[in-house]
């Protein structure tokens, strides 16, 4: 047996010390897993998968900078081989759907046990996809509805991307940075994205986000 193979190796991403801290102390208690690094934010995640190759990334969503939608995107097109678990405080179906679309392995809460992030690392090595079970069910229901209860659904993976850095307050030409593409650009997908949602400004959309789960309230700037 090889060592990658006898030997789990986990990059834990997470804005938050506590948290990133406790999500540590909870693979501390599982056999054979081995965390070589943590990350802040979503460049610092794809420097140490560059540098350290882990098996598998705890992702969160909300960070500073570009992401965690961003980072999985970027990871996964240098090495698609790395399996990305999101872990996630957003339990809203928008979110599960728009990461797995984009290369995720994984999708499971904050609150999720020692069991469950088990079941989950052992599902993702074996080419299983592994959504927690309350959220699995959720995007059953709304994937057999004929219309999703949540509007934020009809955004693309870049479209919903750039809505959740608009409403913590970032202009245009910021997001443009972080995103490296042009501030034309960036206006292009807004007034889009405004379409789409039937809002106006950015205020507006905010206002939305929120209602449906994309932002935290206490996060709106």
């Amino acid at each position: 047996m090889s060592s990658r193979e006898a030997l789990k190796t986990v990059l834990v991403v997470d804005d938050h010390d506590l948290i990133r801290l406790g999500i540590c102390r909870l693979l501390s208690e599982l056999p054979d897993i081995t965390v070589v690094a943590q990350a802040a934010c979503g460049e610092e995640a794809i420097a140490q998968v560059r540098q350290l190759k882990p098996n598998i990334v705890f992702m969160d969503i909300r960070m500073p900078g570009i992401g965690g939608l961003e980072a999985t995107q970027r990871i996964l097109s240098h090495y698609p081989e790395t399996k990305i678990i999101v872990i996630s405080a957003f339990n809203d179906d928008v979110y599960p759907m728009t990461l797995l679309k984009a290369g995720a392995a994984g999708y499971i809460t904050k609150n999720a046990d020692t069991e469950e992030i088990k079941t989950a690392i052992d599902s993702v090595l074996s080419g299983k996809v592994y959504v927690s079970p309350n959220l699995a069910q959720m995007m059953v229901v709304n994937g057999l509805s004929i219309h999703s209860k949540s509007p934020l659904s009809q955004l693309s993976q870049r479209e919903l991307q750039i809505a959740e850095l608009i409403t913590r307050g970032r202009r245009a030409n910021e997001v443009a940075e972080t995103l490296s593409i042009s501030p034309k650009t960036i206006n292009t997908y807004k007034y889009r994205i405004y379409e789409k949602l039937g809002v106006s400004n950015d205020v507006e959309l905010t206002l939305a986000a929120v209602k449906y789960g994309l932002v935290d309230p206490s996060e709106v700037i």
